[in-house]
């Protein structure tokens, strides 16, 4: 038994965030229903990239979110489409969605509005800015999110522009902050018998995430600076590259200082008694890392990460994501699973970081084909024969 399973979700979320964490859910054992637009499903179902099958092509970008759920096809405009949405919700612990604020209002799913049939529903408002405050009506997307929430000011080269991370962090983020959301009330409402609303804002998400940086800016007044891969409090904390041209992450404490310098031939720093205090060395923050630099220059990355793990020193190789994806330690951690689509056959995916002892490990499975469980659900959870299903596609509500 999986820790989630019992608890029922309709998911009428897209694109990114939300299905996420749905996804992450569902792993985990939740019945997800996932809700799309009839004819043309979530918008992700057309991006890029698509993988090519004999059948048909697919989007590996939905595929990334859209794992291990069940899919409908509902035409949220249409009255008989809203009535399957609050007829569904009836026997949902959780409805999810992230429609602009008031969307829902005009189709009658609002939180009141499900409530009413549900009163004890977790109903999950994802928007970029919240439901209250002047930024409410705004639109966004994960790149304004991270420029507006600090994230982006932080991240770049030194004297360098804002430069946003190779992930869509805004976006990975919010679904897993919406994870523990929904987790979190799931649990309140089996020790009170009650659900609630929950108003997540994306922009909350990112500045719940500064931490550190805000951290410094409360006890120094701080507004901190762009720093490449380097830390503000710590040397060294940074990127090195390699005789060979690839690149290193070593980060150390004041106990790994005489063992790096031993590891790179520093024998007068490795004695320097001022040296092996870190407040020192972020004062000479520039020296320090000249010298590092030179000397890691003349050894590979190989023979480096070697010797630092041979020494008890904090480092790792930059990989890159064909690297990381097959690396041993990942491998044999089966961070890389795979599922069969009846349209493009096997397909590499990444599971989900938890190993369970005592339930069952999360289980994969594939993405769902467009509507493919709408019969099937109308048909167990409404009581609706197949002429009422009929009907319902003929009229567009499904």
């Amino acid at each position: 038994m999986r820790p989630l399973e019992g608890i029922k979700i309709l998911d009428l979320s897209r694109v990114l965030a939300c299905p996420f964490a749905s996804m992450i859910l569902a792993e985990l054992g939740a019945s997800v229903i996932k809700v799309e637009q009839p004819g043309k499903g979530d918008e992700t179902r057309q991006f890029e990239p698509k993988v090519k099958g004999e059948t048909g092509d697919e989007s590996a970008y939905y595929f990334a979110f859209n794992r291990s759920k069940e899919s409908i096809t509902v035409n949220l405009r249409s009255e008989e489409g809203q009535d399957i949405i609050r007829r569904l919700s009836q026997d949902a612990d959780v409805l999810l969605e992230n429609f602009p604020v008031g969307n829902l209002k005009k189709y009658g799913l609002h939180y009141e509005a499900i409530q009413a049939v549900n009163p004890d529903i977790v109903y999950v408002s994802c928007t970029g800015f919240g439901m209250t405050g002047p930024y409410a009506p705004r639109k966004g997307y994960d790149t304004i999110f991270q420029a507006m929430g600090g994230l982006m000011s932080l991240t770049g080269e030194k004297g360098g522009g804002p430069v946003k991370p190779g992930l869509p962090m805004a976006d990975l983020t919010s679904g897993l902050w919406v994870a523990i959301a929904i987790l979190s009330a799931v649990v309140g409402k089996q020790t009170t018998g009650k659900g609630c609303h929950i108003d997540f804002s994306m922009l909350d998400g990112q500045v719940g995430l500064l931490s550190l940086a805000a951290a410094r800016y409360f006890a120094l007044g701080e507004v901190p600076p762009r720093m490449g891969t380097e830390h503000p409090g710590r040397v060294p904390s940074s990127a090195f590259e390699c005789a060979d041209g690839k690149w290193v992450q070593i980060t150390g404490s004041d106990q790994h200082w005489k063992p790096l310098c031993d590891i790179l031939g520093l024998d007068a720093w490795a004695n320097d008694s001022e040296l092996a205090k870190n407040i020192v060395r972020v004062q000479r923050r520039d020296e320090v890392m000249d010298g590092l630099s030179a000397a890691i220059r003349r050894i590979s990355r190989q023979d480096l990460c070697d010797k630092c793990d041979a020494y008890g020193v904090p480092a790792g190789p930059i990989l890159s994501v064909d690297e990381i994806l097959n690396d041993p330690q990942i491998r044999e951690r089966k961070m890389v699973e795979s599922f069969e689509h009846p349209n493009v056959g096997a397909f590499n995916a990444v599971g989900l970081p938890f190993k369970f002892d005592g339930y069952d490990n999360p289980r994969m499975e594939r993405p769902p084909l467009l509507g493919e469980h709408t019969a099937t659900i109308l048909g167990q959870k409404l009581g609706l024969n197949g002429a009422e299903i009929q009907r319902l596609a003929d009229s567009g509500a499904i």
